[in-house]
């Protein structure tokens, strides 16, 4: 007896999605050999932090040393932190770039308004998948559920080696030590994650610790592309 032909039409279906998801795969892995030219530094962090905090100031002024070492900054282009990263990252000088990965938001309207290039995504994953693409360290600053999507999202990239490893830092001790030893007693402590993916993330509380991490980083990959 034949197939139903909605049996057919599955499997015919399956197939297709299949091979779109291989092609799809291709692509990204073509894009990302087209965007290796220049260090990048992709910022999280939250929205709904002002300028008035002194953790923004602290956040613009990181982003500024970066952009002076010629090291373009990557955030999701919306307002808080985001904003932070990208406005510092043009008080740098035009040596780097700024980022923006917007997505359509509720509470954020529009961009911010400090980016040089700026690219628009519908859904979470896709521009997920840019940063990683067009990173190569992230720094995750306070933030609530989508700065820890970002984060939980590079960590298991990181785990499964799907992305190359990098500097993974953690900014602001008191905002994530708590994180930090839950998951050191509650999911390491039991055997549901290995060491060594527990020491992917760096915890670090000041500019200063930020730059002595990333700066040898990018001089290695300025050097070995022979950019100034």
């Amino acid at each position: 007896m034949s197939e139903f032909p909605e049996k057919k039409i599955r499997k015919f279906l399956d197939n297709k999605i299949s091979q779109l998801n291989d092609m799809i795969a291709d692509f990204d892995y073509l894009l990302t050999e087209l965007e290796t030219d220049f260090y990048r530094v992709a910022i999280f962090g939250s929205a709904r932090i002002d300028s008035s905090s002194p953790f923004y100031i602290q956040v613009q002024d990181l982003a500024c040393a970066l952009a002076k070492r010629n090291i373009d900054i990557v955030t999701g282009g919306g307002p808080g932190l985001m904003e932070a990263a990208n406005r510092g990252a043009k008080m740098g000088g035009s040596h780097s770039r700024s980022f923006g990965l917007s997505i359509k938001l509720p509470y954020e309207d529009d961009s911010n308004q400090h980016l040089d290039v700026k690219r628009a995504h519908r859904r979470f994953s896709s521009r997920l998948e840019e940063f990683m693409r067009i990173s190569h360290a992230v720094v995750v600053t306070p933030g609530g559920i989508g700065t820890m999507l970002e984060l939980f999202y590079t960590w298991q990239l990181m785990q499964v080696n799907h992305i190359k490893p990098r500097p993974f830092l953690l900014w602001g001790k008191d905002m994530w030590k708590g994180l930090l030893k839950w998951m050191h007693s509650e999911v390491l402590g039991k055997n549901l994650m290995s060491e060594s993916d527990y020491f992917m993330l760096t915890l670090v509380d000041s500019v200063d610790e930020i730059l002595e991490i990333l700066e040898p980083e990018a001089e290695k990959f300025h050097l070995a592309r022979k950019l100034p």
